[in-house]
C-alpha cells in the first residue's frame, strides 16, 4: 500500500473529511488529495511527522515500514480537559468550579473526525431531558463553536447566568429558543433573547459517550 492510500485509508477510518485534514495541518484541500493520490512523490520530511500525529498512527506505519498488524496494535487515544461537574439536562443549573479542569484519555475511534482536538472539553451529563438521546451520567464532547455556525437542532452547553444547562438550540428572528429533546413531556423550552447579556453558549455537543449498567 503507497503512502498515499495510506493516508486516505485512515482519514476516512477516522471519518475526516479532506477539509479537515487540511484544517489541521494548515494546508488546503488541494494538497491533502495530492498526498492521497500519491501525486508527491517524495513526501516532504517535515510533514511526516505532523501528518502522523493528525492520523493518529506512527510515522513507520505511514511510511510503509510497519504492516496493517502492527498498526492495528498501537493503541491510539488522546486527552482532553474534563470538568468533574456535571451539566444540567433539566432546568438550568449552576457550575460550580468550571474552570477546574482535570484530563480524561479517550480512544480514537471513539472520538472519529474530533480525535486530538485540544479545543474540545468533556463534561458529564445529568438530567432527563435530553433522553432521548443522551442519557443520563453520559459524558459529553464539547467543542467551542460560533454562534453563526450553529444550525437549528445542534445540541449546545449554554449558560445564562451562569447556570448551565444542555439542550438542543433553534433560532427565530431575535428569539434563542433552547428545547429538550425528551420521554418526559414535564421539560419545556427555554426562550430568550440574542441581546441576553448574561447568555453564553459555550459550546457545540459533538460526541456523546453512553455509559451501560
Amino acid at each position: 500500500m503507497k503512502i498515499g492510500d495510506r493516508i486516505k485509508t485512515r482519514r476516512k477510518e477516522l471519518k475526516m473529511t479532506a477539509d479537515d485534514l487540511a484544517n489541521k495541518l494548515g494546508k488546503n484541500r488541494a494538497t491533502i488529495y495530492r498526498y492521497e493520490s500519491s501525486e508527491i512523490e517524495n513526501m516532504p520530511i517535515d510533514i511526516i511527522k505532523p501528518l502522523s500525529e493528525v492520523l493518529r498512527v506512527s510515522p513507520s506505519y505511514l511510511m510503509g515500514w510497519e504492516n496493517e498488524d502492527e498498526k492495528d496494535s498501537i493503541i491510539r487515544e488522546s486527552s482532553y480537559n474534563y470538568f468533574p461537574r456535571s451539566v444540567s439536562a433539566g432546568l438550568p443549573q449552576a457550575v460550580d468550579g468550571v474552570d477546574q479542569a482535570e484530563t480524561i484519555n479517550v480512544s480514537d475511534s471513539i472520538m472519529g473526525k474530533w480525535a486530538g482536538d485540544s479545543d474540545i472539553y468533556m463534561m458529564r451529563i445529568n438530567g432527563e431531558s435530553m433522553n432521548r438521546i443522551i442519557p443520563h451520567g453520559s459524558i459529553i464532547a464539547i467543542k467551542p463553536t460560533e454562534c453563526h455556525l450553529l444550525k437549528d437542532g445542534d445540541i449546545v452547553v449554554y449558560s445564562d447566568n451562569h447556570d448551565y444547562s444542555v439542550k438542543r438550540y433553534f433560532r427565530d428572528d431575535n428569539r434563542i429558543i433552547f428545547r429538550p429533546d425528551s420521554r418526559d413531556k414535564r421539560f419545556y423550552d427555554y426562550v430568550t433573547s440574542d441581546n441576553n447579556e448574561n447568555l453564553v453558549i459555550h459550546g457545540k455537543v459533538v460526541v456523546y459517550i453512553v455509559e451501560l449498567d
